[in-house]
């Protein structure tokens, strides 16, 4: 079951409900705090709050209440216009740093800037600082490790999955340590053969061996100061694990064929995706090496159990794609869910790549779930489908091709969801989908999509205004 993560305060029925609308084309699940009476670890998981206009100061205490702990992380989004804005926006306030006022009407990029912003602003940097992205519960605990083991020397351990982003949280540490200001050195030890690893670590001297036609220096030398990442750890050879575990103890090395010790000032991070303690079970890895390692254990969770974050990182991705010139990848309403759907073996790294290789196949118009690559897609037949089906039948006033083959649904798709579900809110997401494409299908041409739609031009204007639409793109 999805859970409701984002709570609007606003006592206007109308800017409640653009901001509504905006919300869910991001793909959060807001709740205005008016329908909510009462909030339960089953069906709520706030990862922000909206504050608009409040008329009732006792009310909106009654409804900023339903935050529960949240309220003390989560971030605030305030109409710049909203009379508690001034307050929440001073820097005295506690909860200054997690606060930013969006102006009316809202935009869609405006309101996915200002929750990039402040995810990387509560992560103790600025907006262009390097970030782990993410608010969902499991971000947030990463994130305070994060903050709290930077300022220190201690070695960390980073576990996760393959594309979870394990070289990102080394980073991270490492950019909001007292170390930002010295070189961050990253090292496969996976990739590299166990032959060579030693010298790729420690360096070696001319001649030490065929090949080694000049001095060179290795990786703990070009980190001197700053921040040695060694990922894939687990895959280090045994013999090579000795070594390694000798640098740990006493912070001294030789370079391959050298006989000067030389002394080293590198805080260490390594990194793995497999299970040490297996690994120990099994002989292929040395148990005091591990705990040399796992002074702090820094555990990242699978893009499966932080599904939250979805729009955030699709946000972010995006961000990348716009600075090397490229389209951004907007994704429907029905696609997002469809992205909640899938599995992600390969983690935040798919997701990166699958954004990139739909901002270059629709760069200018929505991705919907129908053209998505096959893996992605699912079984069942999409609110999209029906509703491109409908729009072309509404276009020519026969019935598509496509309709014929979309007629039979499992009984048990038209079963209400178990703990029911909200009609208004489904309808209403069913008529902005079919007044997007009605505008898309017209480029943008308000009275074209009218006629589509077979309703009068000002009533399409209603609409637009009630959803917080504009004819060229979202606008709250």
């Amino acid at each position: 079951m999805q859970k409701f993560d984002f709570l609007v305060i606003e006592s206007s029925a109308a800017r409640a409900d653009a901001v509504l609308s905006a919300l869910h084309f991001l793909g959060y699940r807001p709740q205005r705090a008016t329908d909510c009476q009462s909030v339960d670890a089953s069906s709520h998981d706030w990862r922000a709050v909206y504050i608009g206009g409040v008329e009732d100061e006792a009310e909106a205490g009654r409804q900023l209440a339903l935050l529960g702990d949240a309220a003390h992380h989560v971030p605030v989004l305030v109409a710049a216009d909203a009379r508690l804005a001034t307050h929440l926006l001073e820097t005295i306030s506690p909860s200054a740093s997690r606060v930013a006022a969006l102006e009316f009407p809202l935009r869609y990029e405006q309101v996915a800037e200002a929750l990039r912003s402040l995810s990387a602003r509560m992560l103790g940097g600025s907006a262009n600082a390097l970030r782990f992205v993410g608010n969902s519960a499991p971000m947030v605990r990463v994130n305070a490790l994060i903050r709290q083991v930077a300022p220190f020397d201690s070695t960390v351990l980073v576990l996760g999955e393959s594309g979870t982003g394990k070289e990102m949280v080394a980073r991270a540490i490492h950019e909001h340590s007292a170390r930002r200001d010295k070189p961050f050195v990253a090292i496969n030890c996976g990739a590299i053969p166990a032959e060579l690893l030693e010298s790729e670590l420690f360096g070696h001297e001319k001649g030490s061996f065929t090949g080694a036609i000049s001095a060179r220096k290795g990786r703990f030398e070009l980190a001197e100061g700053g921040t040695l990442f060694l990922d894939e750890i687990g895959d280090m050879s045994l013999p090579m694990q000795v070594k390694l575990l000798r640098v740990l103890q006493e912070r001294v090395y030789e370079r391959v064929g050298g006989s000067k010790t030389q002394r080293c000032d590198v805080r260490i991070i390594a990194a793995t995706h497999r299970n040490l303690e297996q690994a120990i079970a099994e002989g292929r890895f040395r148990e005091d090496l591990f705990y040399r390692l796992s002074v702090f254990p820094l555990e990242l969770p699978a893009l499966r159990e932080r599904l939250g974050d979805l729009p955030l990182l699709i946000e972010e991705f995006n961000q990348r794609l716009a600075r090397r010139g490229l389209g951004v990848a907007r994704f429907s309403a029905g696609a997002m869910q469809t992205l909640r759907e899938h599995a992600w073996p390969g983690n935040v790294r798919e997701l990166a790549n699958l954004v990139e290789r739909m901002a270059i196949l629709c760069p200018h118009g929505e991705v919907r779930a129908s053209e998505l690559p096959q893996k992605y897609r699912h079984e069942q037949v999409s609110e999209e489908a029906h509703g491109s089906a409908l729009l072309a039948l509404m276009e020519d006033g026969r019935v598509p091709v496509g309709v014929v083959a979309m007629q039979p649904v499992d009984e048990a798709q038209r079963l209400l969801p178990e703990n029911g579900i909200d009609l208004k809110d489904h309808l209403a997401d069913i008529e902005v989908g079919l007044i997007r494409q009605a505008l898309d299908a017209t480029g943008g041409v308000v009275a074209h999509a009218a006629r589509l739609l077979h309703m009068q031009r000002t009533t399409l204007v209603e609409k637009l205004r009630k959803y917080g639409l504009q004819a060229n793109g979202l606008a709250a």
